[in-house]
């Protein structure tokens, strides 16, 4: 199991996005130094605890502080985007990077990002945008010769040019046959997930309880079958939120009283209920949603406490949902709790994860 970075990014409504910007960045160089081998950066438009609308700025700065970390948008949202001009950055930033960029790739989730757009996500206009968009991408970027695309959202045509002149079109990946192409799942039996294995693309996990974790390797092991391809553990990533402190005490409490605790009571519960959704914070079902506080999260779905702890507890995690390549931290704003939380973050790679290292099984399952 490897050690990577979710960023939503989240941070509290009172910071300046200038602050926040360079929180963001400084917190990626050190998850470089410190050996995480990835992070991802999200992308939203009209949440203020979530404020970064151009996770590629982010994205490009830090790989002018970092060494070996590769970095990806989580995710782009392909309805949001004009197919043909993203399909052009990604494949600079694949160039600039020397090969470290990733795509993650979405249709949206935030019904005041849809209004904003004017995309109809009540009726799936956003998966059939993302769909159509993620095509065009791929054939730009893995076809030869000129084609017109004229599609139901999308227009866009690779001409002949002029060649004698140099214009046309030239930006292809350093990346063959392109840049990985992940794609993220919340709901039971993601949908997202299915596509993610029958498109071949890097599934991941963004769900706290082992039931939705359960549903969603099996989502995306159908998709990879329906595709003829092998679903490999090693491929998926899963989100999981860690606070480690040097006692279970210590760690509780500052995961109740500093940030994680005040945006989930604030802002990520609260969204989460009002789309019937708290049952993927759940580790039974049978919770009622009442129950369902940072308190019982504490306890009950996050892995919490000292490094002995949490490895307890990943343990007990890996062996009810199975292997999975990647653990990504999920990050958030700790200004106002730096040492503390840079001690989770250090702990995380020098005390945990080694009890985890292992290799993960080459076989499809």
């Amino acid at each position: 199991m490897k050690l990577g970075l979710f960023m939503m990014p989240n941070h509290p409504p009172h910071r300046s996005y200038a602050d926040a910007h360079a929180h963001n960045l400084d917190t990626l160089s050190f998850a470089d130094r410190m050996g995480y081998v990835e992070g991802w950066v999200g992308e939203h438009f009209t949440s203020k605890r979530e404020p970064v609308p151009c996770p590629d700025i982010l994205i490009a700065q830090a790989f002018a502080l970092t060494k070996n970390i590769r970095l990806g948008a989580g995710a782009f949202l392909l309805p949001y985007h004009v197919p043909v001009e993203l399909a052009q950055r990604i494949s600079y930033l694949d160039h600039i990077s020397g090969g470290r960029f990733m795509a993650g790739i979405g249709a949206g989730g935030l019904p005041t990002d849809y209004e904003l757009f004017g995309v109809d996500g009540a009726h799936g206009q956003h998966r059939e945008m993302m769909n159509e968009s993620i095509d065009l991408m791929v054939k730009l970027w893995t076809s030869t010769g000129p084609f017109k695309h004229e599609g139901k959202y999308y227009k866009g045509e690779r001409a002949d040019g002029i060649p004698e002149l140099g214009l046309k079109f030239h930006l292809l990946p350093l990346t063959k046959p392109h840049p990985t192409i992940a794609i993220a799942g919340l709901n039971e039996y993601s949908p997202t997930l299915k596509f993610a294995g029958k498109r071949g693309f890097t599934p991941m996990s963004l769900a706290w309880s082992p039931d939705y974790l359960l549903t969603h390797w099996e989502a995306y092991r159908q998709g990879c079958e329906s595709a003829g391809r092998p679903a490999r553990r090693e491929e998926w990533r899963v989100g999981v939120e860690t606070y480690i402190a040097e006692t279970d005490a210590e760690a509780r409490r500052r995961a109740i009283e500093g940030e994680i605790g005040t945006s989930w009571r604030t802002y990520l519960l609260p969204m989460l209920k009002e789309w019937a959704m708290l049952g993927a914070c759940k580790h039974d079902q049978n919770v009622p949603d009442s129950d369902v506080t940072v308190e019982y999260l504490v306890d009950k779905v996050w892995i919490v406490g000292s490094p002995s702890t949490v490895i307890d507890k990943l343990g007990k995690m890996r062996d009810k949902v199975g292997q999975f390549g990647c653990l990504l931290q999920v990050i958030y704003d700790h200004l106002e709790e730096f040492e503390a939380y840079r001690y989770s973050l250090t702990a995380l790679a020098e005390e945990v994860q080694p009890d985890f290292a292992e290799p993960q099984q080459a076989a499809a399952e």
